[in-house]
């Protein structure tokens, strides 16, 4: 008897051929093998291999024989594991190993006939490209259901008035549809990021093999049109060395997050005590344990939380691939769980988001008396002053503060100060401009393309229903 059957050593992996001829310690195969998590991409893997198997056919590098007998044992495969009747198996490492020993003992040798012309290389980069663009078309859907949301919400509150702010601190007026109508326009650029990365994952590394391609005549133009991509890669080295889509992906993803995380914010806070401009109802809130009067916002702080996630997955992949030579490392397995995780945290998030945006229901009252504080209305007086009075405007800009600080001593808003008060700081001031110191007035004002006058705010919902939906 060898020290290593003494030692109890595991038998030799049968599909790493005849060079091992021991097995893995288990500690090696505790890290080695991926199934745990890249069971995942099973449908893809089938319908890689299927495609593959076709073009080896008609290619005539295996019968068609052969090529029925795969086709359908990886049919089998594919029933049994969407059932839930597959076993996998962390002693065959991965997706890939998994499906070719299940195929081989439903079929016989045959089975091994399927990897003739390719590498678990390619075979991996091609699942992972499928797996996202799937992913990416589920989330491009999730998005423009959000921008829905918000588009409606816009249109309803087209011309509710609530204070814009700068620093957290009052700025101007502006419409509660304005405000909402910024995020439509925030995930209009993160689809067309999304759309972007879609389009440039859309090429098939299947055929690269290894690193250096094949020298079986295989047709890579076929494989990639089986499988809806638009070419095959055009380097054998790069299809299976690069992983920039999944980055692309991630990035992507933490940049949609950073959206929702921000207008997660601003419901918590409109929510709290301090701002009550909108109500979410027992849909989307928890209560406390302890202190029966809570209405807690907790969706909103998640999706906020969950910002962190999506940025982990981006640097935790790019650490990973910054410094690999060319081409394959095993270090790419690093590739799978956090593109898994971005596409799992990005749709929770843009679906809690959704339902609370159509679940919000916006106090008016709350939101205008808001806009009359803070002395939102500032700007239109020295504008006026600028306007009318022909003051230019850093004279004016002095002027208006010294009368927000008059108001601010007697602890009333500008729009409450006299008229002498006010000719006390400028004699030539007159009546008409309390006209601009309406918030209402104001944000009407703001008629400047992009602005938050109503008549814009509804013209531009009109238009993103348009553009987006």
């Amino acid at each position: 008897m060898t020290a290593a059957k003494e030692r109890g050593a595991p038998a030799a992996n049968a599909l790493w051929g005849g060079r091992f001829a021991g097995g893995n310690a288990e500690i090696m195969e505790r890290i080695n093998a991926s199934i745990d998590f890249d069971k995942r991409l099973y449908a893809e893997d089938i319908a890689g291999s299927q495609a593959h198997c076709a073009m080896l056919v008609r290619q005539k590098i295996i019968s068609a024989e052969d090529g029925e007998r795969i086709a359908a044992g990886l049919a089998q495969v594919l029933q049994e594991i969407e059932s839930g009747g597959f076993t996998f198996k962390r002693a065959l490492e991965d997706i890939h190993m998994n499906v070719e020993a299940r195929l081989g003992e439903i079929i016989g040798p045959a089975a091994g006939r399927l990897h003739t012309a390719r590498s678990r290389n390619d075979q991996v980069a091609l699942d992972l490209r499928l797996w996202l663009r799937n992913a990416i078309d589920r989330i491009l859907r999730q998005m423009q259901g959000l921008q829905a949301a918000l588009i409606g919400q816009a249109e309803r509150h087209a011309a509710t008035v609530m204070p814009g702010f700068t620093h957290l601190q009052i700025a101007q007026p502006v419409t509660f549809g304005h405000h909402l109508m910024a995020y439509v326009e925030m995930l209009g650029r993160d689809r067309g990021r999304m759309a972007d990365c879609r389009r440039r994952l859309n090429e098939c590394p299947l055929g690269a093999a290894a690193l250096a391609g094949t020298s079986f005549p295989i047709d890579r133009e076929a494989t990639a049109k089986a499988l809806g991509f638009d070419r095959p890669m055009a380097n054998s080295m790069d299809a299976v060395a690069d992983r920039d889509y999944a980055l692309e992906f991630m990035a992507a993803a933490a940049i949609c997050g950073v959206h929702l995380s921000r207008l997660a914010e601003e419901i918590v806070l409109w929510c709290s005590d301090g701002f009550r401009f909108i109500r979410l109802t027992d849909a989307f809130t928890t209560g406390s344990s302890i202190m029966p009067q809570k209405r807690n916002p907790d969706a909103a702080e998640l999706i906020r939380a969950k910002t962190g996630r999506l940025a982990g997955t981006l640097i935790g992949l790019l650490t990973a691939m910054k410094g690999l030579p060319l081409a394959y490392g095993k270090d790419m397995q690093e590739d799978k769980e956090p593109s898994f995780e971005a596409a799992d945290t990005l749709e929770l998030c843009l679906a809690a988001m959704t339902g609370m945006v159509l679940d919000l229901d916006a106090d008016v009252a709350a939101m205008r008396a808001a806009a009359e504080r803070g002395y939102s209305t500032a700007t239109d007086l020295a504008d006026w002053l600028v306007r009318v009075l022909g003051l230019p405007f850093r004279t004016a800009h002095h002027v208006t503060g010294t009368l927000v600080k008059t108001a601010e001593a007697k602890g009333v808003p500008l729009s409450r100060l006299l008229l002498a008060e006010m000719q006390a700081v400028e004699p030539r001031i007159t009546a008409g401009v309390y006209d601009v110191l309406d918030p209402e007035r104001s944000v009407a004002s703001r008629t400047s393309f992009g602005g938050t006058a109503p008549a814009n705010v509804a013209a531009a919902a009109k238009a993103a229903r348009e553009r987006f939906l």
